[in-house]
């Protein structure tokens, strides 16, 4: 008979990664109010451990130390054990990794901190081994010097901690020092093409050797710039800079070539061996960076890959109320009877098994050709496997092969002797089979936790592919999020967001008892997602919401005294620090995106204080943006446009007429960074004709469909035709 496991309080938790660690002999709390009185009864100290439930690391250490009775029963013993999903609190993890990064110069998950009953950081690190190596303490013997330090030296840690804190506060504080004006965008985006220019890596793209993220702020970036400065050469540069970027991670391994969808980052230099966890606010960026790579190219191939990112999002990470989900793992076991998970078990190949795939012979190639042949030329799979021993410490991925494009269809189909045609339609049948034969295999854990954030993400991913590529139906995907969001994650009663949902039983959406409450990442993605859903629909409803979120935003995050927007909201005592972001990593700082939100939010309304906001924005963060902007290309990017500023393409007629969606149709398939869209119905009552009144002014030539070009509320000449338009919205 099975012995019960036993369970302690995060069994009653809705967090995938926090149900992880129900069972462990670890007595976990979650953060809140009963950890906290308790430390505070018993006088103990506190551990902190934050990770996220697709995070490899995070599992490891939970095998090898939050599994373990022993190293359990100290932890009880003298600590209060507390478990964060950073997830579902970004506040609190961004409290303690500030800490961690400023004490131990590294950060990351898991985190492991220790903390005093009022809950402020001494001593912190990442993740532990169990027991004391040559190079690294062991957790056990950190947790026992701990206990020990605070049986003997309390006073000494309690004053350190007081200190420690008060140093954190002043080096994370961000905020305008008496100069009030916006540093100049042209020498900001010139040094941030110029630094993101010395860190290419003109081989294989992407700006840095190795790991390679995606970082799809630099490539927006570069297609801004690119944008402004068409006829120069830096221009030039910086499109080819972002178009090859975008070309080596598609062929490379990081895409998933069976399976659909982008890898987190790569490990090496040419995009081949990933950490093969799947995160919804990379495909949602992603979708929306290739459709802009597909409007300004025209190249077929940028367009393929966004609908691969949105078939592979639709497919596997939509709930079937609307929403998205967070994450697939890296980890699952190789076959059903596997006892233990291999990173990327589910995605890599042995050459046997596309061989036994793939026997057929290839008719006009040469003699005894299979499709295993072809395949495996094209993909770079070898006999013995494809991986370097150097990116597998762990022999996880020893005699399999992680598929690669290492070279041109027209180069493969010369080597068989093939057409072109013919080659793609045999490299789709090899895929075709591939994929079947993946999807016998055992899926990895899939993270059913539903973000505003990162939904606000891929719902401008669609919208965005939609307008590119003139699919309704990616716009429709859109609505039907924008429209789980507003019902499942928002408060109508008091006007706010949520941050997280989850699957239920039954795939029923469920809310925690105590729903946490949307933070100023939340407010600024579903924001600039609404902008783009209407841009993609022209329904007024969603820049309403948008509009009302802003005033939210601006009451719940603005900072009066040093300008710009806090990550959390006042009034919570369990954070010790209220922080503003500074960094434009694998997702956008909110501080960046919400430049460009004020900025729109400016021209659907007509409120000037918005445009103030933003260069207020962009002033505290001034010193930065001069001197280190490749750590804010998403921020620099907002300098220019508040610089240019917005032009309103205001496209009057009846929105079921087809001169109309011809207008519409030109202006969605161009690229233009600094353009705010808005169709004027004629219908006075509506909402944007009551935010603007100057909208009734503008007619219909001759009764056909017009577009104005506005800017600060002055209009160009009218135009009827497409081609017109487009001369003027690219210059």
């Amino acid at each position: 008979p099975s012995v019960p496991r036993r369970t302690n309080r995060l069994i009653n938790e809705k967090s995938p990664y926090l149900l992880q660690h129900a069972h462990n002999p670890v007595d976990w709390y979650p953060w809140g109010q009963e950890a906290f009185d308790k430390a505070k009864k018993e006088n103990k100290l506190i551990f902190l451990s934050v990770g996220y439930s697709t995070c490899h690391w995070c599992h490891v250490m939970e095998e090898e130390s939050f599994k373990n009775k022993e190293i359990g029963e100290i932890m009880n013993k003298n600590f209060v054990c507390i478990k964060v999903d950073r997830e579902e609190r970004p506040d609190v993890d961004k409290v303690y990794m500030t800490f961690v990064q400023a004490t131990s110069g590294g950060g990351g998950w898991p985190m492991s901190v220790w903390l005093t009953p009022d809950l402020k950081p001494f001593v912190g690190g990442t993740y532990f081994p169990p027991e004391d190596g040559v190079h690294r303490v062991g957790f056990r013997t950190v947790l026992l010097r701990i206990a020990e330090q605070w049986k003997e030296n309390k006073d000494a840690l309690l004053e350190n901690s007081q200190k420690i804190l008060e140093a954190l506060l002043h080096r994370s504080e961000i905020r305008v020092r008496g100069q009030e004006s916006p540093p100049p965008a042209k020498e900001v985006m010139a040094t941030c093409f110029q630094q993101l220019s010395n860190s290419y890596d003109k081989d294989y793209g992407g700006f840095s050797e190795s790991p390679k993220f995606p970082t799809p702020v630099n490539l927006n970036f570069l297609f801004t710039y690119w944008a402004l400065h068409r006829t120069t050469p830096e221009g030039a540069r910086a499109l080819q800079m972002a178009l090859h970027t975008l070309k080596m991670m598609a062929h490379g391994g990081i895409h998933d070539h069976i399976g659909q969808g982008f890898h987190r980052y790569s490990t090496d230099q040419h995009w081949h061996v990933p950490h093969f966890e799947k995160m919804l606010y990379d495909q949602g960026q992603l979708a929306a960076t290739y459709s802009r790579a597909f409007q300004i190219s025209g190249d077929e191939f940028f367009a393929d890959v966004a609908q691969d990112i949105l078939l592979y999002v639709s497919r596997d990470l939509s709930d079937q109320a609307g929403g998205f989900y967070s994450a697939e793992d890296a980890d699952s076991y190789p076959t059903t009877t596997s006892g233990e998970k291999r990173e990327g078990a589910f995605c890599v190949w042995a050459a046997e098994e596309i061989r036994a795939l793939l026997p057929d012979p290839v008719e006009g190639a040469a003699e005894g050709m299979t499709l295993g042949d072809v395949f495996m030329h094209h993909y770079g799979v070898k006999e013995t496997g494809n991986v370097s021993p150097m990116k597998d410490p762990h022999q996880e991925l020893k005699g399999k092969n992680v598929l690669i494009v290492r070279c041109s269809l027209e180069l493969t189909a010369a080597q068989f002797g093939l057409e072109l045609g013919r080659l793609g339609a045999l490299l789709r049948e090899g895929r075709r089979r591939l994929a079947l034969a993946r999807a016998q295999r055992p899926r990895p854990h899939l993270d059913t936790k539903m973000l505003a954030a990162w939904n606000g993400l891929m719902i401008s991913g669609f919208a965005q592919a939609g307008m590119a590529l003139a699919k309704q139906e990616y716009v429709s995907r859109a609505v039907q999020a924008a429209t789980f969001l507003r019902r499942h994650l928002f408060d109508p009663t008091s006007g706010r967001l949520l941050r997280s949902c989850y699957r239920g039983k039954d795939n029923t959406v469920e809310q925690s008892a105590v729903p946490i409450q949307g933070f100023l990442e939340d407010y600024v993605f579903v924001i600039q997602a609404l902008f783009d859903l209407y841009e993609a629909s022209l329904e007024q409803g969603w820049l309403e919401w948008a509009l009302q979120l802003q005033h939210m935003q601006d009451k719940l995050f603005w900072d009066p005294k040093g300008f710009a927007y806090f990550s959390s909201e006042a009034g919570d005592p369990s954070l010790l620090l209220r922080l503003k972001d500074d960094q434009d990593g694998a997702e956008p700082t909110a501080n960046s995106v919400t430049v460009t939100n004020l900025l729109r939010a400016a021209c659907y309304s007509g409120h000037a204080e918005w445009v103030e906001k933003a260069g207020q924005i962009l002033a505290a963060f001034s010193e930065r943006l001069q001197k280190i902007p490749i750590t804010l290309p998403e921020m620099a990017r907002a300098t220019a446009v508040f610089h240019h500023t917005l032009k309103q393409v205001v496209i009057c007629g009846d929105p079921q007429g087809e001169d109309t969606k011809e207008m519409l149709r030109c202006v969605h398939s161009i690229f233009s960074p600094n353009k705010a869209l808005m169709l004027a119905d004629g219908d006075c009552a509506g909402f944007l004709h009551r935010q603007l009144p100057f909208l009734a002014s503008l007619e219909r030539k001759d009764g056909k469909a017009t577009a104005y070009l506005c800017s600060n509320f002055a209009c160009s000449l009218p135009v009827t035709s497409p081609q017109e338009l487009r001369g003027m919205l690219c210059p």
